[in-house]
């Protein structure tokens, strides 16, 4: 499929969540962690690539609702551009001091969470206070790393190959302006 254009992979996809779907899940998130850090301003954590669009929408989401944020990212994959996780791997950590603050980790899908729990457990292993996670898309399934869930959680999606809105096949096709799994 990653030969194929962005348009040609849309037209061979099932379409799973479309846009007004997702954008009225980012504006519940907004309200949820709104409600949860008022009067505060936590670090705000985009891990790259995947939650990109994500992570954009929900601050403006969150600005308009007069929430401040502090930007930061860091990338950690176990992907590396294939289909199939192996050992966690850091290319940029954040530069901000997590110690003593609050932190929400913002990320495309918790599918299994591997990716997810190494990065909470980093977080709090620099003296972060609290740290939340806010994920787009959550895959249904029985194979979730235990105690990892999301506190914001987006759509639900079937325990396909998912990509668009951030989520890739072999890098390509994030820029999807909806959610989309490959036909079996």
């Amino acid at each position: 499929m990653s030969n194929l254009t962005l348009q040609q992979a849309v037209a061979q996809a099932d379409l799973l969540v479309d846009r007004p779907t997702l954008d009225a899940a980012i504006g519940r998130i907004a309200d949820a962690i709104a409600r949860d850090y008022q009067g505060e301003v936590p670090v705000y954590l985009t891990i790259m690539h995947g939650a990109l669009p994500f992570s954009g929408q929900l601050a403006l989401e969150l600005g308009a609702r007069g929430q401040d944020l502090q930007f930061d990212y860091l990338h950690a994959t176990r992907y590396r551009g294939a289909t199939t996780g192996g050992e966690l791997v850091w290319k940029h950590r954040p530069a901000t001091a997590l110690f003593g603050r609050r932190v929400l980790l913002v990320d495309d899908i918790l599918d299994e969470g591997y990716t997810l729990q190494g990065v909470r457990q980093w977080c709090l292993e620099q003296g972060a206070t609290d740290v939340r996670i806010a994920a787009l898309t959550i895959k249904k399934h029985d194979r979730c790393v235990p105690g990892v869930r999301a506190d914001y959680p987006g759509v639900e999606v079937e325990d396909r190959y998912v990509f668009g809105f951030g989520m890739d096949v072999n890098e390509l096709y994030r820029g999807a302006p909806a959610i989309y799994a490959m036909k079996d």
